[in-house]
């Protein structure tokens, strides 16, 4: 995975974990996470990136997301979407905060009937 491609996994995670404030068990997921992937500098960008106001960082993330995913296909949005609901699950729940936020995401992306498609299924 490139760096780049490590960014978006990372901080599609960290901004989803954080819609309800983070706690420990999502620092550590996170971290797993980065570890799996090789991705430690990737995880301090992330978190970089979300700094200490969530609610505004949420929508400047969004407009970087926007520009980090306009080439990608709508397999490889699903991919990385998939992937945070498929991290989000190793805590045992899913918040109606946290899908709301992957919803609008995928939303943004243009794939949001095809996300809710693959979510039904599991």
């Amino acid at each position: 995975m490139l760096s780049e491609e490590k960014k978006i996994l990372l901080l599609l995670n960290l901004i989803i974990f954080n819609y309800h404030g983070l706690d420990e068990s999502e620092r550590l997921l996170l971290k797993e996470l980065a570890d799996k992937h090789d991705a430690q500098e990737e995880l301090k960008w992330a978190y970089s990136m979300l700094g200490d106001d969530y609610f505004s960082s949420f929508e400047s993330i969004n407009i970087w997301f926007k520009d980090a995913v306009k080439d990608f296909d709508i397999e490889r949005k699903l991919y990385f979407l998939t992937m945070v609901w498929e991290e989000t699950v190793k805590k045992g729940y899913i918040s109606e905060m946290e899908a709301t936020a992957m919803l609008k995401i995928a939303h943004n992306w243009g794939i949001q009937k095809e996300l809710l498609a693959i979510v039904r299924k599991k």
